[in-house]
């Protein structure tokens, strides 16, 4: 009975170990592959094209993955202002606005996220919707391998590319033409606020047809960006 029950656990053992491995070489096989090549699809739009059919409505996915020199750096510029400032300088993980977070939360029912926009593009591009400690564990994860294999430049391309901005809309190229009938490379500081102004919740927000909160929004986005003072200098060392 003891040979039988070290064989079973030799057996799983060897499973857990091979799974991980296997894990592992996909997980940074893929990371790397994306370095270079368009992100296809994403589990999200997946999830709200099943989202779709299931409530009786027809699917619907806009896409249309463009180069980062085909994104206006007005847009570039404004969701670093809206979403991470210190995109630029952190290594994937802004410390300081997590502690801020977790001291609001500590105090608030509502609460706060700290995710910087590498962490947003690990979840969306590999990952699932959720907060789950197992997918938070998964995002860091994978926030560390793209922190190290692809530039900054590549993270904010890819970011542009598969963020949901609106239903059934997806990255820069498909939301300019969908709320403003441009390329992305065409649009304007007001615009590429506007579409910043709704990544919060952007089936709930609207760019074209902004209320409130968006307009609100969009105005400090656009103060933000007047104290930036430029476009984003993603080579600082070369001057």
């Amino acid at each position: 009975m003891k040979g039988k029950s070290k064989t079973i656990l030799s057996a799983i053992w060897r499973l857990i170990w091979k799974s991980a491995l296997w894990f592992f070489i996909l997980s940074i096989g893929s990371v790397i592959l994306f370095r270079w090549l368009p992100v296809p699809l994403t589990p999200l739009m997946l999830i709200r094209c099943l989202e779709q059919k299931t409530d009786g409505k027809a699917m619907k996915l806009k896409k249309n993955w463009v180069g980062f020199d085909k994104i206006s750096p007005d847009l570039q510029l404004a969701v670093v202002c809206s979403e991470d400032q210190n995109f630029l300088k952190h290594r994937g993980f802004d410390y300081e606005a997590i502690d801020r977070a977790m001291d609001y939360n500590d105090t608030h029912k509502r609460k706060r996220g700290a995710s910087t926009i590498s962490q947003q593009t690990a979840k969306n591009v590999f990952l699932w919707p959720g907060r789950s400690w197992v997918r938070k564990g998964f995002e860091v994860y994978f926030t560390f391998l793209i922190e190290t294999f692809w530039s900054k430049e590549r993270i904010l391309t890819v970011y542009l590319n598969v963020i949901e901005m609106g239903n059934g809309v997806y990255g820069a190229e498909a939301s300019s033409h969908e709320f403003f009938k441009k390329n992305a490379n065409a649009l304007s500081k007001y615009e590429a606020a506007s579409i910043a102004a709704v990544l919060p919740n952007p089936l709930k927000f609207s760019a074209a047809h902004p209320d409130l909160f968006v307009q609100s929004r969009r105005a400090w986005i656009l103060n933000q960006m007047a104290l930036w003072g430029g476009v984003l200098d993603f080579h600082p060392d070369e001057k």
